[in-house]
């Protein structure tokens, strides 16, 4: 057998040699020089020795170190550097033997300002730069946006933007509906309005009785002093916050801050089910279905999982698992150091804790049945999809395209993605048509800028094919000469391999009556009650849907554009400030300098700038 071709223990074996007790990371590649599977070790010689053993293995890792052709090594200094470098080439290279957590999303928090007399109180997402009191996260804007919802009836604290509260001079309608207390028109003090913000943040701080006998020996006075009103506005706000207490649903007394992370394994694929538990509250729950490297067993996957989903987010003190983890006291090292604090991992086997855990294991057992029995729905449709446009297989990932735009102004390109997994809505795209066919209204020419900037980046970015970003259909929202010009494009990129199909209403344009047509190929249509002519339509519809939301999206910073936008040195902040001072963009540049200057945060040197750089515009 040649060098080059030789895989297997044998090969593995040969590594021994060269490598020594040290810490580090190794990869496992195949004969093609995929990397097949990363891993860390405390002492990499003895790890290596492990895979060169010729029996003894589980039917995960003899696959892989069949397929293993070579091995790279990277040492480091401790076993923690290791686990690190792992996650993160794990995360670059995306082993197929390995966990993967495909996680993009970031979770909310509500922040209470601190940089405003009247603190204002919002949904925030990302980084923390903004100063205020963060409380979360919370699993879904959904969630947050209940809580808000709530939190504005109990406690009046305002939404709505700096801007906008300078700008009021009378009570918008969240004070008539009884959801803010007005202090942008000074119908509540300073001081009043602290002590809201203090219940407030009491409240997200798990002080729920103290605040709610706060609010009822206020009452008890008001009632007491017959101030009627008052004690009817406190006695609607007691209300709301026991609304508050009961939609929140679990509300353990003995945890305070923790997340319940439970995971479910059946048939090879997992649910991982995480409860936010904050101020003895909970503050919702998500699922996420980790790929579980071709068979991995409970230990690993929590292992990964944690490390991965903890990389970009600081972990809570204490994380209840369903299951013990794989190197228990390396996690906790590596999360602790995540959180500036000790963080301890436990597997609670009765009380209140295990109560928890036993529930979020429930969800996730749940959850995983019902995508299981999605994901079968979904492939009888891929592979009817198959059948009816005589594909060689059923696709694994498919691209719709939709222009959108008015007469040509502010035209988007949109693209969404499809596969087994239903619509992969991470990797929806949207193109603003940078050419002249969208001020042209040319349909044609929008398309071949969008699937020629699609195409070229992808032949860029992974020209051999090797990840899941290549299609296997495109559908594309047209007759004969959509998918005719559309072949044209795709063959002038050189890619010409990859079935395409229009999608056109028939004659009466009405939905049921779809016309289908391929290239060269005489157009057909599918029965009216064809599940596959429901799944095509339901592509289309969220194409279309997608492309709209893009177009109106950009109409609409459109129209609040002005020409000060432009000017260098001009921020959110000098603009509400000329226009507040002018009224007008138009008013700004008839304006002249010592005009200009007497705007606050404008300098002599700002107001040349301004003023030279309106007066070059016309």
């Amino acid at each position: 057998m040649n060098e080059k071709t030789r895989t297997g223990h044998e090969v593995i074996q040969d590594y021994l040699k060269t490598i020594d007790g040290s810490p580090g990371v190794y990869r496992m590649l195949n004969s093609a020089a995929e990397v097949l599977y990363v891993g860390k070790a405390r002492n990499l010689k003895a790890r290596v020795s492990n895979y060169a053993r010729p029996s003894g293995h589980s039917g995960r890792i003899a696959r892989m170190i069949h397929e293993t052709a070579s091995m790279m090594f990277l040492t480091t200094r401790t076993e923690l550097e290791a686990l690190l470098l792992e996650q993160n080439l794990i995360k670059q290279l995306k082993p197929r033997y390995n966990v993967l957590l495909r996680d993009d999303k970031s979770f909310p928090n509500i922040l209470i300002s601190a940089e405003h007399p009247f603190p204002q109180i919002k949904k925030h997402r990302g980084k923390k730069s903004e100063k205020g009191a963060y409380f979360g996260p919370f699993a879904s804007a959904g969630a947050v946006n209940r809580t808000l919802n709530q939190l504005q009836k109990v406690f009046l604290l305002r939404n709505c933007s700096d801007s906008m509260f300078e700008a009021r001079t009378r009570p918008c309608l969240q004070y008539q509906i009884k959801r803010c207390s007005a202090p942008c028109v000074g119908k509540i003090s300073v001081e009043g309005y602290g002590t809201l913000v203090s219940d407030a943040t009491r409240f997200l701080e798990g002080k729920t009785t103290s605040v709610q006998a706060d609010l009822a020996k206020s009452m008890e006075v008001a009632s007491a002093a017959m101030e009627f009103e008052r004690a009817a506005a406190l006695r609607d706000r007691i209300r709301a916050l026991t609304q508050v207490q009961q939609s929140q649903g679990i509300n353990p007394q003995g945890v305070r801050e923790a997340d319940v992370v439970a995971l479910h394994l059946e048939h090879g694929q997992a649910c991982v089910q995480v409860f936010f538990i904050r101020a003895n509250q909970s503050w919702g729950n998500r699922d996420f279905y980790p790929k579980t490297g071709l068979g991995a067993e409970e230990p690993e996957i929590l292992e990964a999982f944690l490390t991965q989903f903890y990389d970009d987010k600081e972990p809570p003190r204490l994380i209840l698992l369903s299951h013990p983890v794989d190197n228990p006291d390396l996690v906790t090292e590596a999360l602790s150091a995540r959180a500036g604090g000790k963080v301890e991992l436990a597997v609670p086997q009765r009380g209140e804790k295990a109560e928890l855990v036993e529930n979020a294991t429930r969800n996730a057992r749940e959850s995983l049945a019902r995508r299981m029995a999605e994901a079968t729905t979904q492939n009888k449709l891929l592979t009817g999809l198959a059948e009816a446009f005589d594909l060689e297989a059923p696709p694994t990932r498919i691209e719709v395209y939709d222009n959108s735009h008015i007469q040509g102004t502010n035209a988007v390109g949109g693209m969404i993605v499809a596969g087994a997994d239903g619509f992969l809505k991470s990797q929806y795209r949207k193109f603003n048509i940078k050419s002249e066919a969208g001020a042209n209204s040319d349909d044609f020419g929008m398309m071949k800028e969008v699937l020629t900037r699609r195409f070229e980046r992808l032949l860029k970015e992974d020209p051999d094919r090797k990840t899941d970003m290549w299609p296997d259909l495109l559908l594309i929202d047209g007759g004969a000469g959509q998918v005719s010009a559309v072949a044209m494009i795709m063959a002038e990129l050189g890619v010409d391999d990859i079935a395409m199909v229009g999608v056109a209403k028939g004659v009466d344009r009405d939905a049921g009556k779809e016309e289908f047509h391929r290239l060269g190929e005489r157009p057909f249509a599918l029965k009216m009650n064809d599940p596959v002519l429901y799944f095509v339509q339901r592509l289309r519809d969220e194409a279309h849907r997608w492309a709209i939301g893009a177009h109106r999206a950009k109409r609409a910073k459109a129209v609040g554009a002005t020409p000060l936008d432009d000017i260098p040195g001009i921020g959110s902040a000098r603009k509400r400030a000329l226009l507040a001072h002018f009224g007008s963009a138009k008013a700004v540049a008839r304006a002249g300098l010592s005009d200009l200057q007497a705007v606050e945060g404008i300098s002599e040197a700002m107001a040349k700038v301004i003023s030279d750089y309106l007066s070059a515009k016309g």
